[in-house]
């Protein structure tokens, strides 16, 4: 999901934090060895609960899914002016992951399945920097729960859907008359996923898949005062909600031969429906230039099956910016255009169960931020890597 990419940060930073100007597509699956290519069509475990629930009817009659995964990076936040105020540096803390999937054929045509999982969440740092008063430490953790159906209208057509239980849990840590304060909160919501797949030949197969906006609202107050600035009210714009944009995703997928497959993805998200929340100033008018649009993904990927035990994967993949301009970003969103790059292999170890690695490389372009003044400042060449294990059983 992004902005596959959530932004990563998005997550967390409170300021109306979007989940997901870094959707992730990692989530300790075989999709992270791919950089998401073919997700919505390849259907090769149960985690395509997630990615496309028509691909259940893919799978065997009983098929479990489950991975753990590490998160880190650096996303260094400079200010233009440091002299005489501490600049934050690199603001990401690592994070685990993980997730769980399970699916069943019900009948020849019906099949069910659950799964569990966090494509966002993240722990960061600010330090006691300049604005410690605004922000210190924040932790965004959101974990879904999603039952599934998923039937099978003929033998080359398939339709699913899931119910998506979203949790949410946000705290904000901040320096307030020289003590740290805490701040937090938590929220359900309801998303939903559809998705069709088909077998447009014998070694190509399509699939599409739509996931709904979801918001979470937190309870938070986000009103700062910086003595040094003549007691000036800065607001953080969380009358809190945390956005995921609704997205499409198209796959292909086609066999070349019995070693060879081929992968891709094309995808839409509308972030532009979200405008670009600022830090507000008190007696000043809030800026209501829409700073985000829409933004595209596109991936391509490889699989090569040396042996019947051995499936080897790669992919790259690119996001772009859900910014009109990288020269006026959020404080809290500090993302552009996304290239990732992944490889990982898959281990048959018996006829019902393989085990699998992935690591994926994201590279964010660089942006500034232009205000508010006391804040203006450079995420310079952020980055961000995953690595990830998987398991899936088949009975």
């Amino acid at each position: 999901m992004k902005k596959s990419t959530w932004l990563c940060l998005a997550i967390c930073l409170p300021t109306t934090t979007q989940a997901s100007a870094l959707y992730f597509y990692e989530i300790a699956t075989e999709d992270t060895a791919l950089a998401g290519a073919g997700q919505a069509a390849r259907a090769q475990d149960a985690s395509t609960i997630v990615t496309n629930p028509a691909g259940m009817t893919r799978l065997p009659d009983h098929m479990f899914t489950g991975g753990l995964q590490a998160m880190d990076g650096d996303i260094s936040y400079q200010l233009d002016d440091d002299a005489g105020r501490q600049s934050p540096g690199d603001i990401l803390r690592f994070i685990p992951n993980g997730s769980a999937f399970y699916s069943q054929k019900l009948n020849d045509d019906l099949y069910a399945g659950i799964g569990m999982y966090g494509n966002y969440g993240l722990g960061i740092d600010f330090g006691n920097w300049a604005g410690d008063r605004l922000i210190k430490k924040s932790t965004m953790v959101a974990m879904t729960l999603s039952p599934s159906l998923a039937y099978k209208l003929n033998d080359r057509v398939s339709v699913g859907g899931s119910v998506n239980v979203n949790y949410g849990f946000l705290s904000l840590t901040r320096n307030v008359d020289g003590n740290d304060e805490k701040e937090k909160d938590h929220d359900w919501v309801l998303s939903y996923r559809l998705g069709l797949l088909m077998d447009l030949t014998d070694k190509t197969r399509a699939g599409i898949a739509w996931t709904s906006k979801t918001k979470y609202d937190f309870n938070i107050d986000g009103k700062a005062r910086f003595p040094n600035l003549a007691n000036i009210e800065y607001d953080l714009p969380i009358s809190a909600q945390v956005n995921a944009p609704q997205q499409i995703m198209l796959s292909l997928v086609h066999d070349l031969n019995k070693q060879w497959s081929v992968m891709g993805d094309l995808g839409w998200q509308d972030w532009s429906q979200f405008g670009s929340p600022q830090i507000a100033v008190a007696g000043r008018d809030a800026d209501k230039t829409n700073r985000l649009k829409d933004s595209w993904h596109t991936a391509l990927g490889v699989q090569y099956r040396p042996t019947e035990q051995w499936r080897l994967n790669a992919g790259v993949a690119f996001d772009s910016t859900i910014y009109q301009s990288q020269s006026d970003v959020s404080l809290s969103i500090p993302t552009g255009d996304e290239w990732r790059f992944a490889t990982g292999a898959q281990y048959q170890m018996t006829p019902q169960s393989n085990i699998g690695f992935a690591v994926s490389y994201l590279h964010m372009q660089s942006s500034r931020v232009q205000s508010p003044e006391p804040f203006k400042g450079s995420y310079d060449n952020p980055y961000l890597w995953f690595a990830s294990v998987n398991y899936s059983y088949s009975f």
